[in-house]
């Protein structure tokens, strides 16, 4: 479903992401890990076309997404705050997401009721601009708005980071939900070891942009991505 192929990225001249190749089928959920600066930000923004690449190309379905925008239509993403209207409510936003995705709106009735227990009571009729919600707010929104369209690829970039430890459940329950009846293709970046092996069936570490491990998640993967981190510490 995504295919990468000699995708090298620098900035003033250092380099930050060099993959010579990589392959994420359909239905696959996909976990990328890293520490600070690995180049997991980079890699899932050359793959939703937001920055130029150096070199490579990044196909998704068999369409180079550089070249043209119709793999949008299937595919859902946040990254960052960057993607919302802060000067919207969460429920302007939320039509407004709908309208663009031809969502009807017993379709979105239905959605929000669905991540009712993952909004708490948070997000609905607060009278207040997305700005002004916490970071976390913010990212269940974002996380919301993404998967609303029921895309068959869905790109989050760290989705469990300022999430309440409740939600963070919450959201590995909806995520797995997806996985398992939506078959969605889910990348998914995190620092939280523990989080992205429950949720994905595959991880990938990179490590100043390099792909270094890529491994099918067992019972063992949370221990043998430990001792990887460990290791890189004692060294």
């Amino acid at each position: 479903m995504i295919k990468i192929e000699n995708l090298k990225k620098s900035y003033n001249g250092a380099p930050v992401l060099d993959i010579d190749e990589l392959n994420i089928n359909e239905g696959n959920s996909f976990g990328l890990v890293g520490n600070n600066g690995a180049g997991k930000t980079t890699l899932f923004r050359l793959i939703l076309d937001l920055i130029k690449a150096d070199t490579g190309w990044v196909e998704s379905k068999g369409i180079d997404v550089k070249k043209t925008s119709d793999w949008k239509t299937y595919t859902g993403s946040f990254i960052d705050e960057g993607f919302l209207i802060d000067f919207l409510s969460a429920e302007e936003y939320f039509n407004f997401i709908a309208k663009i995705n031809s969502v009807s709106k017993s379709e979105l009735d239905a959605l929000i009721d669905e991540f009712s227990d993952f909004f708490g009571n948070e997000i609905l009729n607060q009278k207040k601009y997305i700005r002004d919600f916490s970071k976390g707010n913010q990212k269940k929104i974002g996380i919301f708005a993404a998967i609303m369209s029921q895309p068959e690829v869905l790109v989050l970039d760290e989705p469990f980071a300022n999430l309440d430890p409740s939600s963070q459940i919450r959201l590995k329950q909806l995520l797995k939900k997806l996985r398992e009846e939506k078959n969605v293709c889910m990348l998914i970046s995190s620092h939280d070891l523990n989080h992205v092996t429950e949720v994905c069936e595959r991880i990938v570490v990179l490590e100043k942009g390099r792909l270094m491990k890529d491994i099918q998640t067992s019972e063992d993967t949370l221990t043998d991505l430990e001792c990887y981190f460990s290791a890189e510490i004692v060294s």
